[in-house]
């Protein structure tokens, strides 16, 4: 087996971010660029998306799953890219060597001079949540029964009840409904909605479907398949009450509880990753602790938009394309003056990236990507502190944690951050 060293950037993983970072690479300069895909099409998870509500930052328009990918997908065919489906990487270390397996070719091994960690995410199952009861059919996460629903045109129940107000789960008790199944309502551990405010409007209150707050499942029941669930109301510290268990009649549990970024590669390459995502610890560029190895997307953390995941791509592309025009004399091809870390503080679960680059040019302009844990319904003031001081202020009208606080730092905000005196600065809402 020879080592291919043609390409200069290499992306895994053909979604939003892959399809986005790949252009973006080719765009930078006379790169020649590798998209790998494991499935047999381009588009990730957006092929099976079928409802609207993608591509009004980057498109300006609309636009349900599958056109949102197919408008990538044409670029990408038109940019001299190099693409190859079915073909999972099985392997990746920190020196950027790439083992990949397919039916055609075998097994291939790569070196680029730049690779882009473009993986996306996965659900969490029954097991990762640790639901109790019986192990019959009819338990499924949401995105099986999207595909099942939308791509295979099967059926998979009847009567469902679906555990987490996540959005694929909310749109998928809407689709269902569509389709002429009965949902019976929507259970939610935490005692706030934990998707998007307008998929509740949108698929609960415009289909009459019930959502109840601080309330999970406690017990599966059933034989060969589900014949009904238990479920129980939770405290403040999320512990059962005593005396409010109910007994719910279906023959499907469906669970939208939440996704895992996927990062089995990033650790075989000895990425770092972030305690609170999940993810790779990235910078402003979406470079990792490893030289030439970007990462963009929900691999790094998860997104709300999917508009959010294709610009994160397009910066690690962009980035990544530059490191390897240079050969790696310079990480990231670009020159930079210092770089300071941004902590989650008061009120922030996570903060994409975790470190800036400091280029008050203004050449570049930096994207902060905050996930709030604290739902207020109220203007806040989102804050980035030196030490005992805030250098860093902006107002937004409510904090929820379904919904990412997105902020561009420009040439002044940047200037702020090059005369901290911490090197370690903490973001806070208030």
């Amino acid at each position: 087996m020879t080592c291919d060293t043609s390409y200069d950037v290499i992306v895994i993983g053909g979604g939003p971010a892959g399809l986005a970072a790949a252009l973006s690479a080719r765009a930078e300069g006379n790169v020649r660029v590798l998209l790998i895909e494991r499935n047999d099409s381009l588009g990730g998870i957006l092929p099976q998306c079928i409802h609207n509500g993608f591509g009004a930052v980057i498109f300006g328009n609309d636009l349900p799953g599958p056109e949102y990918a197919y408008r990538y997908q044409e670029q990408v065919e038109a940019a001299d890219i190099d693409v190859m489906l079915d073909t999972m990487v099985m392997d990746l270390t920190p020196e950027r060597d790439l083992y990949a397996m397919n039916a055609t070719h075998g097994y291939l091994h790569f070196r680029p001079r730049s690779i882009i960690l473009a993986m996306g995410c996965r659900e969490r199952t029954r097991a990762q949540i640790r639901l109790p009861g019986s192990r019959c059919a009819g338990v499924y996460t949401a995105g099986t029964v999207q595909r099942l629903v939308n791509i295979e045109g099967y059926m998979p129940g009847r009567r469902f009840l679906i555990l987490g107000s996540g959005d694929i789960g909310m749109i998928m008790a809407r689709r269902l409904t569509i389709e002429g199944a009965e949902v019976v309502g929507v259970l939610e551990l935490l005692p706030f909605l934990t998707g998007l405010r307008r998929n509740f409007v949108q698929c609960l209150q415009d289909y009459d479907i019930p959502l109840h707050l601080s309330t999970t499942v406690s017990n599966i029941i059933g034989g060969q398949r589900l014949e009904a669930v238990e479920t129980v109301r939770v405290d403040e510290e999320l512990q059962p009450i005593p005396g409010s268990t109910k007994r719910i009649e279906c023959d499907s549990l469906l669970l939208s509880v939440g996704l895992i970024p996927e990062n089995e590669l990033s650790l075989k390459a000895g990425v770092h990753l972030d305690s609170r995502t999940g993810g790779p610890l990235v910078d402003s560029t979406m470079a990792t602790n490893v030289p030439g190895i970007y990462a963009a997307g929900n691999v790094t953390s998860i997104y709300d938009l999917v508009d959010y995941v294709s610009k994160a791509g397009e910066v690690a592309g962009r980035h990544a394309a530059r490191y390897a025009g240079a050969a790696g004399t310079a990480r990231g091809g670009d020159a930079v003056e210092a770089t300071v870390a941004m902590r989650p503080g008061q009120n922030v679960g996570t903060v994409i990236p975790q470190q800036v680059r400091i280029d008050t040019t203004g050449r570049e302009e930096v994207t902060l990507m905050l996930r709030p844990n604290a739902l207020i319904e109220r203007k806040v003031s989102v804050e980035v502190w030196d030490g005992d001081r805030p250098i860093i202020s902006f107002r937004e009208n409510y904090s929820r944690p379904a919904e990412m606080m997105v902020h561009t730092l420009r040439a002044k905000q940047m200037q702020a951050l090059a005369e901290a005196n911490e090197r370690e600065l903490t973001v806070v809402i208030q």
